[in-house]
């Protein structure tokens, strides 16, 4: 007689069993599991068949029970504006885990992609990248998607006796002359920026404006509401009509390659940027033009970071190190396509990496970083709690 197993009870069997698998491969290529905490287990490899025994490598490895953890995305200093280290984001927020995220200006700190963190989008981009889309509720499963997407805001306002729509040039970030931008609380305290422009307060629900401030900068944030940023005094039709007291809505305009639906990306709760989508709903992929990065980068090996997700449902988190001949070489995007394989990882995103690369584990870092000033500040990191 054949059982079928349904809810919770499918998934618990599924994870139970992968990890039976995985246990079975273990002695040649993975080392035996550790657990650190409920739901979470560690890996470490040094086998250079993954790297075409061109080298020395090091592979750190944390596995996910998505139906006992939490993931989510949190911002350097819980603002835009400047960049931590991944242990000092952890630690602040008591986390189990960690690994940097997404690709960052490291000028500034400011994220240079898609990023959603707590369902407040702090970064659009206008092409297209891979990313992940987090759901992460108190109770339930943490579940992730993957995809190749691009966002861009809209806002939408009555004035002068007609509807009005004027795209948003950027999201919390530096404002540029010609160019409205739009900062939201996680931003900083204020707009950070020079007084050679417009600002308009935005405040309460729904959103309205509730001052216009010309050639001061540095405009307050309100907790509840948001500042629209043009860069100059001289403005076109539809911001010269924006008054105070007219309502204002935003909407965020999706572009997805692989099918992930917009109302996905809507709901989530964190949405992190990556530079090459490995592989989604079981394709594996191997062009990235749509991606527009040099088409040297999936060649040449360095340090990577890597989220992915395998065919029982569990999530991996990866760090490798590179760029350290007598200790790890690092990989090229063939050799992480490799490392899929032997994980049966039927969705994987490649994150921020080189200098950026860091896991944390119970505030120790566990992997070397190639900077030699030791874990480079970042604007974003994914950390791991116990649901």
């Amino acid at each position: 007689m054949r059982v079928r197993l349904r809810g919770p009870f499918a998934v618990l069997a599924a994870v139970a069993w992968s990890a039976v698998l995985l246990a079975a491969q273990s002695p040649t290529w993975i080392s035996t599991p550790r657990a650190v905490a409920p739901g979470v287990q560690y890996y470490t490899s040094t086998d250079t068949t993954l790297v075409g025994s061109e080298g020395p490598i090091a592979v750190y490895l944390l596995r996910l029970d998505a139906a006992q953890v939490r993931l989510s995305s949190v911002l350097s200093n819980d603002e835009v504006v400047d960049a931590e280290p991944v242990p000092s984001i952890a630690a602040r927020h008591h986390a189990v885990a960690a690994i940097n995220a997404g690709f960052f200006n490291t000028r500034n700190g400011e994220p240079a992609g898609l990023l959603k963190v707590a369902g407040e989008l702090v970064s659009d981009i206008p092409v297209t990248k891979g990313a992940v889309a987090i759901r992460s509720p108190p109770r339930g499963t943490t579940t992730i998607e993957f995809d190749q997407v691009s966002a861009r805001e809209v806002m939408t306002f009555k004035a002068a006796g007609r509807d009005r729509k004027v795209p948003i040039n950027g999201v919390d970030t530096t404002r540029e002359r010609g160019k409205l931008m739009l900062y939201t609380p996680a931003y900083h305290a204020d707009t950070d920026t020079a007084g050679n422009g417009t600002e308009w307060v935005l405040n309460g629900r729904p959103l309205k404006v509730t001052e216009v401030r010309r050639n001061l900068g540095h405009t307050p944030i309100p907790r509840t509401g948001d500042v629209l940023s043009y860069g100059g005094l001289e403005l076109p039709e539809d911001l010269a009509v924006l008054v105070p007291d007219t309502e204002v809505t935003f909407q965020t305009i999706w572009t997805t390659v692989h099918g992930l639906l917009p109302s996905h990306l809507d709901q989530a709760d964190h949405i992190v940027n990556g530079n090459g989508l490995l592989r989604v709903k079981g394709q594996v992929l191997t062009e990235w033009s749509v991606e527009h990065f040099s088409v040297d980068f999936p060649l040449m090996r360095h340090p990577r970071t890597l989220i992915g997700v395998d065919r029982a449902g569990a999530i991996w988190l990866i760090a490798i190190d590179g760029r350290q001949p007598e200790h790890s070489i690092g990989m090229t995007f063939d050799e992480l396509q490799r490392l899929c394989d032997r994980l049966h990882l039927t969705d994987a995103l490649n994150l921020d990496g080189g200098g950026s690369t860091t896991m944390v584990i119970n505030d120790e870092v566990v992997n070397t970083p190639s900077d030699v000033t030791g874990p480079r500040p970042v604007s974003d990191a994914l950390l791991v709690t116990i649901r």
